[in-house]
């Protein structure tokens, strides 16, 4: 099928007595952005002390510019036939039935628990006051939704290893006003589902999945994303695949795609995709809320929204990343095996705690962290600025301790326990990239500097 046939329902614009010659000169500007490509883009050589390693970053070919060529060709600048097919095949690669795609990995936390905040669920919807159970060692626009729909979270401990949530630590946590529990898999390392399901469904409370990190990772042989209510996913450069800025939420239920989709559309309760009109049937016939019957179905509002739509151009991308994403996730894992292997030694295995993974996981791995011992012996700030200055870049574990960071301390929250291990990750813990852009050379590099750090100690 020609270009022309499969663009005209969204631009509305009839060219068929063109067909045959835009299709000729689309396909050539195409073609040439292939050249581009392969003159400007290439891959350079690896040059020790002088190539930077980044911690994470993209991976792009031509076919990705020839997307992003292919799709601003249409100078259709809202979500459009790349965003249908975005859509169409993401839940497929996580065993969900529906993905809604949105602006960020951070919008899909928020749409996801925005969405749990809706009359639809009636007694059982989310509302003001009422606790949900996170950890503080982690992003924090996981636990940022929480907040902003006045809720409070309710922060456990992790594990040192695994740096997710201590499960045991779950029953300690619940009251009456639990109504939720909203965690990341933390650097692609799946938390304990077994025990989280479990707990959730025993007293029936909500999961959300922060799985921004986690593409492609497995618990059990069943994808992350496919547990609870909902699931994130985030496309920023440094992700898994990329749409340049990017998110979605998964879901199994129908009834859900009305309401998170309404709270990305601006709020509205129409529910046609752009360019439509009259999805419904009725558009001048509605009796809702006090508006005078018959008005406009389009401008009326069932909840507080906001914009958080993709646009095409970024959905294009988001099409051919995903052709690639399963080649990208075995690549992370290798790279992870490797820097295992090469940290498992008696020189280095003695100053960190190396991550582990449940038994029952299979992670598709974000980042390979690195926590330190002893800091008495390994100062990690400035074993952090000796790889800088080697060019090696890295990360901490992001926020740290979210109940030590200024926008975070003073907002209501509730601590179950203490926060021991995360206090000892927000100090002593960093993380060195395994993106598929890094190979042997730039691995060596990493294991090389660190070794060579502490031989000089």
């Amino acid at each position: 099928m020609s270009w022309s046939r499969k663009a005209k329902k969204y631009t509305g614009v009839n060219i068929a007595s063109d067909s045959l010659n835009s299709d000729k000169l689309r396909k050539k500007i195409i073609e040439l952005s292939s050249e581009y490509f392969d003159l400007v883009h290439k891959k350079k050589e690896f040059i020790p002390n002088e190539t930077f390693i980044a911690a994470s970053s993209k991976v792009l070919d031509k076919k990705d510019l020839n997307n992003l060529i292919d799709s601003s060709l249409d100078l259709w600048l809202t979500a459009g036939r790349y965003a249908d097919k975005f859509e169409k095949e993401l839940p497929k690669k996580f065993g969900t039935n529906f993905a809604s795609a949105t602006v960020s990995g951070s919008s899909a936390n928020l749409l996801a628990f925005s969405a749990l905040t809706s009359d639809y669920f009636g007694e059982r919807r989310i509302k003001d006051g009422d606790e949900v159970i996170t950890v503080a060692a982690g992003f924090p626009t996981t636990v940022a939704p929480i907040i902003h729909n006045r809720c409070i979270p309710v922060y456990l401990d992790v594990d040192l290893e695994t740096c997710n949530i201590n499960t045991k630590e779950l029953k300690k946590a619940l009251t009456k006003k639990t109504k939720a529990v909203f965690l990341a898999h933390t650097l692609g390392n799946p938390f304990d589902l077994d025990m989280v399901k479990k707990f959730c469904e025993e007293n029936n409370l909500y999961l959300i999945e922060d799985c921004c990190d986690a593409f492609g990772s497995k618990f059990d042989g069943k994808n992350v994303g496919s547990f609870g209510d909902f699931a994130s996913l985030s496309f920023y450069p440094a992700h898994h695949i990329t749409t340049g800025e990017g998110g979605a939420v998964l879901y199994n239920d129908h009834k859900m795609k009305r309401i998170v989709e309404s709270f990305r559309d601006w709020g509205r309760d129409c529910w046609c995709q752009t360019g439509m009109n009259n999805t419904c049937g009725k558009r001048y016939s509605w009796k809702l809320g006090n508006l005078p019957k018959g008005y406009d179905h389009k401008f009326v509002y069932s909840h507080v929204g906001y914009n958080m739509r993709m646009t095409d151009m970024q959905a294009s991308l988001g099409c051919s990343q995903l052709e690639k994403v399963d080649a990208f996730i075995e690549k992370r894992k290798k790279n992870f095996s490797y820097l295992m292997s090469a940290f498992k030694n008696e020189k280095l295995n003695k100053y960190f705690i190396l991550p582990e993974a449940h038994p029952k996981s299979d992670p598709s791995w974000y980042g390979f962290l690195l926590t330190i011992k002893n800091p008495r012996i390994l100062n990690r700030n400035k074993l952090v600025e000796h790889l800088n200055n080697k060019r090696i870049l890295t990360r901490l574990l992001f926020a740290g301790n979210l109940t030590k960071q200024p926008g975070y301390m003073n907002k209501k929250h509730k601590i179950v326990g203490n926060l021991k291990n995360t206090d000892k990750i927000m100090n002593d813990s960093f993380w060195v990239g395994v993106w598929p852009g890094l190979g042997k050379e730039e691995l060596d590099f990493v294991v090389k500097e660190i070794n060579s750090y502490i031989l000089n100690l």
